[in-house]
């Protein structure tokens, strides 16, 4: 009888925060998410470290801008896996983006200040998507493979 292979350690590290839905509380988000990656060793300034910056900049500016429930907050979780980050996005509405697909530039005003953060998001991420949450509204989640 041979004895049980040891199944290797597998580390994931989270990280939550629940914030305001004002412009403050989405740029409150971007420090957080880059700190964070900074005290799990994803140095500030790193390419991971700006990605993750950019992609939580999108998802909370769209919690903020386009999802906001007064009176509700939106809420951030960063989970550091061994083979991808996964960035989440809770908020309060439940209207969603169609998961994966990237809405078209051509359709949107190329001069407008606005209109690209899931173009953005699909181009920087190696996936996302939308999940229901308990209670009212949903996860916007984005993962960054780290191979």
């Amino acid at each position: 009888m041979t004895a049980p292979q040891a199944q290797p350690a597998v580390t994931v590290r989270m990280f939550f925060q629940q914030l305001s839905a004002t412009r403050r509380g989405a740029r409150l988000a971007r420090h957080l998410a880059t700190h964070q990656l900074d005290v799990w060793g994803v140095p500030f300034g790193s390419d991971l470290s700006d990605t993750v910056a950019l992609v939580v900049a999108e998802l909370a500016a769209n919690a903020v801008l386009h999802a906001r429930v007064p009176g509700r907050d939106f809420a951030l979780r960063l989970e550091h896996r061994m083979d991808a980050l996964r960035i989440e996005v809770a908020d309060a509405r439940g209207d969603r983006p169609v998961a994966g697909q990237v809405p078209a530039t051509g359709a949107t005003d190329t001069t407008a200040d606005h209109g690209r953060g899931l173009v953005i998001v699909g181009a920087l991420a190696s996936r996302w998507g939308v999940t229901d949450r308990p209670g009212p509204g949903k996860v916007v989640w984005a993962e960054i493979d780290l191979s």
